[in-house]
């Protein structure tokens, strides 16, 4: 009798496990004082940057255009990757507030994964959006009706929250007997998983494969646009046409590369790189859920001009008032 007590007792506090412990960056606990400076200047950053590109985007008539639309989307979604992560960390490199409770670890893992194969669809919708504005601009106003929009928007939502919640699902059914130290700055599906007393192939499967081809299928289908797109552009009778068809798509070229290139090469050194060290991996996550984010509205501030000069207005009658 006492055996199979003690056995409903294991399986309900299995069920509900007691808080995880991050433990910030493996190697570099000393430094995790320093290490917070840098992080939440780049984040203040990403902030500031993403709430200025939605003020703008909002006030101004003249930045009422998909493009622009699909761009707010993505400050939005940069904020939520940003938030999800850096504030934890934070209060663990400055507060040692080390624990996590599991509810919280839940949903601070699906917010993350969540916004991250967001992003990648946003960046997949903007594509098609200069598609349409350089190979049919005649047609542009026609194709991306406001009706339209709002589709592409609900669509990839929701195709990334059915993407993501299943990871949810999968974490809750595993007993969780050994230890409860995460060697993370936050939750993430795989991380949390390895720490269960059971097998966990369908979580390493399905958290490995399924947002991976979701992720490339959106990269080919930005690849097979930008395709289409320089065809297009290399076929216009001027030079001038060339270079401002190809200026409208720099920024976005930019913020396409700064957030495939590292999250790429991250998945791949955490399948295949076994001599890379586990300090280096933990890194380098933390900079990708917080550099992406601050250096995508600098890259538009700049590589656009209607933004750009939006604001510079914005900050010039600021100081001349």
């Amino acid at each position: 009798v006492p055996s199979s007590s003690a056995m409903i007792i294991f399986n309900l506090s299995s069920y509900n496990p007691g808080p995880f412990i991050l433990v910030g960056i493996p190697g570099l606990e000393q430094f995790h004082v320093w290490i917070g400076i840098p992080f939440c200047m780049i984040y203040i950053v990403a902030v500031m940057g993403n709430c200025i590109l939605l003020y703008l985007i909002t006030v101004e008539r003249s930045l009422h255009e998909p493009m622009f639309f699909f761009l707010s989307m993505l400050a939005m979604t940069d904020l939520i990757l940003s938030t999800a992560g850096v504030p934890k960390t934070l209060s663990i490199f400055w507060l040692g507030a080390r624990e996590i409770t599991f509810p919280g670890c839940l949903t601070q893992m699906f917010f993350l994964h969540y916004s991250f194969v967001l992003d990648s669809a946003i960046l997949m919708a903007m594509a098609f959006d200069r598609y349409v504005a350089i190979c049919s601009p005649l047609r542009y106003t026609t194709i991306l009706t406001p009706k339209t929009i709002i589709k592409i928007v609900v669509g990839i939502s929701f195709r990334s929250f059915c993407i993501i919640l299943p990871d949810v699902f999968l974490l809750t059914r595993l007993p969780f007997c050994r230890t409860r130290v995460i060697p993370h700055t936050y939750c993430e599906h795989i991380g949390v998983a390895r720490l269960a007393c059971a097998d966990i192939s369908i979580n390493i499967w399905y958290g490995f494969c399924v947002p991976i081809m979701t992720v490339i299928s959106d990269v080919i289908l930005i690849a097979v646009s930008y395709s289409l797109i320089l065809c297009a552009v290399f076929r216009l009778p001027s030079q001038d046409a060339r270079q401002k068809a190809l200026g409208t798509c720099g920024s976005h070229v930019c913020v396409i590369l700064m957030f495939y290139t590292p999250a790429f090469f991250s998945i791949l050194a955490h399948r295949f790189g076994h001599n890379v060290s586990l300090t280096f991996h933990i890194m380098f996550a933390n900079l990708y859920i917080v550099v992406p984010p601050a250096l995508n509205p600098i890259v538009y501030g700049v590589k656009t001009k209607q933004i750009r000069d939006k604001v510079i207005h914005l900050f010039s009658t600021k100081s001349t008032e």
